[in-house]
């Protein structure tokens, strides 16, 4: 028998929603059904839909305190309730520790470690008041749990995350869960700039066990799934979205065995 996840008449927030994974997610909640907003500190280059339903955009500096508790007072006026709120932004330039700043580093934990807490917290305060409560995802990164060479802060700051996660999971239930979906690499319009043309897309693809990277539509139907009803008992959880993970570099290197 077929699943169909069923979000209508709940509302959901994507944070960095106008593009990339972000984009995928926000589409993957419009199909279920949800009222799905999407926030950046830029407009999307085209509006993020999917069958005829559109995300509403708003634009927001989630690294500003101030700017965060404006946004979800204004959810809460404009919509009562908040369901789901997917702490999708993020993100860092490749960049060797050597060659940074601690200027850099601290912007980049700040921007994956410090912004989902802020939007969490004011989620929170919303989700406990209301019927049903909510859930809370963490989008986090396979960087976050092994070396992340050219992105360490990155990967340190995505580790905190899922540890963020399970803290606020225990402190919250039962009333709010709050889970991560761990990624691995994900296609999207800036895959060029990391991996160059197809035939780079495609050699790095074979070194994940699916063959391929994901599609940002299969981070989007796992969100789906921990926001949804058949996820109710699932909190504190780490989801991992990689097609397998990452074959030893020991294999490729080891000599053929010889008969």
């Amino acid at each position: 028998m077929a699943v169909t996840i069923d979000l209508s008449g709940r509302v959901a927030l994507v944070t960095g929603g106008t593009r990339g994974v972000g984009a995928g997610i926000a589409r993957a909640l419009l199909a279920a059904g949800a009222e799905v907003v999407v926030c950046a500190r830029r407009p999307p280059d085209h509006p993020v839909a999917t069958d005829g339903r559109t995300a509403r955009f708003l634009p927001a500096d989630l690294r500003d305190p101030a700017a965060a508790e404006a946004l979800f007072a204004r959810l809460g006026k404009d919509y009562g309730r908040l369901d789901t709120l997917v702490n999708n932004a993020g993100g860092t330039p490749y960049r060797l520790l050597a060659d940074a700043t601690a200027g850099h580093v601290v912007r980049v934990v700040e921007l994956n470690l410090l912004v989902p807490l802020t939007a969490s917290l004011a989620a929170y305060a919303q989700m406990r008041e209301q019927r049903g409560g909510g859930s809370i995802v963490m989008i986090g990164s396979v960087s976050g749990s092994r070396p992340s060479p050219g992105s360490a802060a990155y990967g340190a700051a995505k580790a905190g995350l899922e540890s963020l996660a399970r803290s606020m999971a225990a402190e919250w239930a039962p009333t709010v869960r709050v889970n991560t979906v761990v990624l691995g690499m994900v296609r999207t319009e800036r895959t060029a700039m990391h991996y160059g043309d197809e035939q780079g897309v495609a050699a790095v693809g074979r070194t994940v066990p699916m063959g391929r990277l994901a599609e940002p539509a299969e981070a989007g139907d796992a969100c789906v799934f921990l926001a949804s009803d058949l996820a109710a008992y699932i909190s504190g959880a780490s989801l991992h979205v990689h097609g397998g993970g990452e074959r030893p570099a020991f294999l490729a290197a080891a000599n053929a065995p010889t008969t």
